[in-house]
């Protein structure tokens, strides 16, 4: 006689021993269709008594979905991209999803790379956060894509924060505070993001007040150490430079640590003013006065939205600005 006790159950053993047809359990896995809570649990049941695995594949090709997202974004060295990228990861985990990520260096070759694999994966849905535009691989017409302050095409959605007005209440944090000597770094002059918005709002307030805005434009794709230099020319070049606006907290803090090089006692006759306000920065660096982005809410926008656009529900909007608020912790 045959031994089958180490036999791989089947669909029909779960439905004989649960005493369904075949059909309502599948219905049970595939979530389809009306089913009462009774019958799902005798399903359950019957699994679990088994041992039963489904085949995941199949359940792939008959629901025509892979139940994979990829994340492309720049680093997660950052605490606000590593903050963002995990706090979305955990949101589509509790929703059946699995993730990939590639963090791109702000290197669009890299970028190009980790999307083709993830269009060879047959992700369902891509939220993208990297810095590099026109990549015509973007623009696959059956792939939904959400964007997080990048400005990508016109028909991906952009999830960001209120920019402009984080720029202007640090502005103006600080010139309540005393300076007339403040200077802002941003980002390259030639993205087109969102958070050129921080800059224009400092522009504008310091303008409004009849002094002289000054900005450090940072490309993203040096070191930290090139990066340190280009911010150690605050300091030599403005001497009488007493209130900076970071357009992040990575470069707030080096300016602090710099700071202390040119013995400018912080906020005392330096005050400093980032922007993110990430949980891992506010935990090692909770003097740090900044502007708080929403990171989870951001996250959980962008799932929604992406959820939504791969169940082929289209938002009214494609721009979606959340609130953001001074975190005054002691450095402006």
């Amino acid at each position: 006689m045959k031994d089958t006790s180490h036999t791989r159950p089947k669909l029909e053993d779960v439905a004989r021993l649960a005493g369904v047809s075949k059909t309502t359990v599948s219905r049970v896995l595939n979530n389809r269709g009306y089913l009462s809570e009774k019958t799902i649990q005798k399903v359950n049941d019957a699994m679990a008594a088994l041992g039963y695995q489904p085949n995941i594949i199949a359940r792939q090709l008959f629901q025509q979905k892979t139940y994979l997202v990829g994340l492309i974004f720049p680093t997660v060295n950052n605490p606000f991209f590593a903050q963002l990228e995990a706090e979305m990861e955990r949101l589509l985990y509790k929703r059946g999803y699995k993730v990939l990520m590639g963090n791109s260096q702000n290197n669009p070759d890299k970028e190009k790379d980790y999307l083709k694999q993830l269009l060879t994966h047959q992700v369902d849905g891509l939220i993208v956060g990297a810095h590099n535009q026109g990549l015509k691989e973007y623009s696959h017409h059956n792939l939904p894509i959400v964007s997080i302050d990048r400005i990508m095409n016109d028909d991906i959605p952009v999830v960001s924060s209120d920019n402009f007005q984080g720029g202007k209440l640090a502005t103006e944090r600080l010139l309540k505070r005393g300076c007339r000597y403040v200077v802002h770094t941003n980002g390259p002059l030639n993205l087109n993001t969102p958070a050129q918005q921080r800059r224009l709002a400092y522009e504008s307030v310091m303008e409004a007040h009849g002094l002289k805005p000054i900005t450090y434009h940072i490309d993203f794709n040096i070191s930290q150490e090139e990066k340190r230099e280009v911010l150690r020319c605050i300091f030599e070049e403005h001497p009488l430079v007493d209130g900076i606006f970071a357009s992040n907290d990575t470069d707030a803090a080096i300016l602090l640590s710099l700071a202390r090089e040119y013995h400018r006692e912080v906020p005392r006759d330096l005050k400093i003013i980032g922007y993110d306000g990430a949980d891992m920065t506010q935990l090692l660096l909770p003097h740090l006065s900044t502007i708080q982005q929403p990171i989870n809410q951001m996250a959980k926008t962008a799932v929604n939205l992406l959820e939504n656009r791969m169940n082929g529900k289209v938002s009214q909007s494609n721009t979606h600005i959340l609130p953001v608020k001074l975190l005054d912790n002691g450095t402006c």
